[in-house]
């Protein structure tokens, strides 16, 4: 199994969508058996789906996320975990004993917003993710 967490300075990045950097955790045994840093290349939304199915990835961590890539990303089969906050780490390895603490609630609401006043998510505004 694969999983990817947004990722930033080793927390779990709060904002599907303006993910720079994905941590991948390849899981045997119910044990992480290696980790590498997959860079986005400056990717947006509908293109991180593609990033993530590209590399194989079966379960995302993440913070906030929009209805629109939550549905991405189940379409392609990528199972997701939103609304953790923390250390990467620490996230996986609680997931790994069925401990993670998560919202499956969690979304990010400025979307809708941003449809209405045409501006840029992450551009001089308090996103208000969760």
């Amino acid at each position: 199994m694969r999983i990817a967490v947004t990722y930033e300075d080793g927390q779990v990045f709060q904002h599907f969508g303006q993910t720079r950097m994905f941590k991948l955790y390849d899981v045997a045994d119910g044990k992480v058996v290696s980790e590498q840093i997959l860079d986005t290349n400056g990717q947006g939304h509908g293109a991180l789906v593609w990033v993530l199915k590209e590399a194989d990835v079966d379960l995302l961590i993440c913070g906030g996320i929009g209805m629109g890539a939550r549905n991405s990303l189940e379409a392609v089969g990528i199972v997701i975990y939103p609304g953790v906050q923390g250390e990467a780490d620490a996230a996986v390895a609680a997931l790994l004993q069925n401990e993670l603490q998560f919202d499956p609630e969690a979304t990010c609401h400025h979307h809708e917003h941003e449809h209405e006043h045409d501006h840029d998510c992450g551009k001089d505004h308090d996103c208000n993710c969760h």
